[in-house]
């Protein structure tokens, strides 16, 4: 079975871009206007993000966001049989801020948030930069996919450790210099365990292994989001928010990213996952008090 879907991508893979673009949006008028696939959610996240906006604005976010959610699909496709070439064109960065930590032996820490297109930022990261490029993923349940997705992801080099088993599979690499790049706006799997922040005006929990992993490993952290230039081109925006974690408290390099993200999702809101459920999570006072 999986060499049969592999190979169903494989071709829908090689399709010239402009026909996988036609093809996106047709898919978007299915998945929209049809299935209306999680739209509830979406609205519902938009409305609490955004209420000072009226329903009509927050609709149009909602179909910039929608193509840009099938876009990236296809795009992730895509990378199947892309060429390096053709990937490093359409996602360009300031890689240099990255690099410049290469002479200096320095480990980095990328945090980033779940915003279009994180698949082509972690193969062309691999690519792009001088040390070797780790990446955080959340293993897909289904084996089939899994196997697909890791394949894709790790085409052009980049080194990918489980969120479920992130001591273990980051373990060789822990003496190394390297830049890892993890998912910062997580949903915690523990509320009781997670620093609580207001994030769009409304408690929020967030997950305490990137702070902590930058602080144990004196890790440069970087903060990074994704600028889409135009129908697919992108590019990496990376910032130095930390280069002595140990001179700050976890809590306070957790809660500036939180402040970082909020405002690149204000600037650019189609380009965020709203389609999970970002504040299933209800506030208790056992949680512990809600940092500013």
């Amino acid at each position: 079975m999986y060499y049969i879907i592999y190979g169903l991508f494989w071709l829908l893979s090689i399709l010239p871009f402009p026909v996988l673009y036609f093809l996106s949006d047709v898919i978007y008028g299915v998945v929209f206007y049809i299935l209306k696939y999680r739209r509830k959610v979406v609205m519902d996240n938009l409305l609490l993000a955004f209420p000072e906006k009226t329903e009509k604005e927050r609709i149009v976010i909602a179909k910039k966001f929608y193509h840009n959610l099938i876009d990236t699909f296809l795009e992730t496709i895509k990378m199947i049989s892309v060429s390096q070439k053709s990937i490093l064109k359409r996602f360009t960065g300031n890689w240099e801020l990255v690099n410049a930590f290469k002479e200096t032996g320095r480990k980095v820490q990328i945090h980033a948030g779940h915003n279009f297109n994180w698949e082509w930022c972690n193969v062309s990261s691999p690519i792009e930069l001088k040390m070797p490029f780790l990446a955080v993923y959340m293993p897909i349940t289904n084996k089939i996919f899994d196997r697909l997705v890791y394949k894709f992801r790790s085409r052009f080099g980049a080194k990918l450790l489980r969120a479920t088993h992130m001591r273990e599979d980051f373990l060789p690499y822990r003496n190394e210099q390297y830049a890892l790049a993890l998912a910062a706006d997580q949903n915690p799997g523990n509320p009781n365990n997670a620093w609580w922040f207001n994030f769009f005006g409304r408690p929020t929990p967030f997950v305490k292994g990137p702070a902590k992993g930058a602080v144990t490993n004196d890790a440069v952290v970087v903060f990074a989001f994704i600028h889409k230039a135009k129908r697919g081109y992108y590019q990496a925006v990376f910032t130095v928010a930390e280069d002595d974690p140990a001179s700050v408290t976890e809590q306070e390099l957790t809660g500036r990213f939180v402040k970082y993200l909020e405002d690149v999702i204000r600037q650019y809101p189609d380009m965020w996952l709203w389609s999970h459920r970002r504040w299933k999570w209800e506030w208790k006072e056992e949680y512990g008090e809600v940092n500013k």
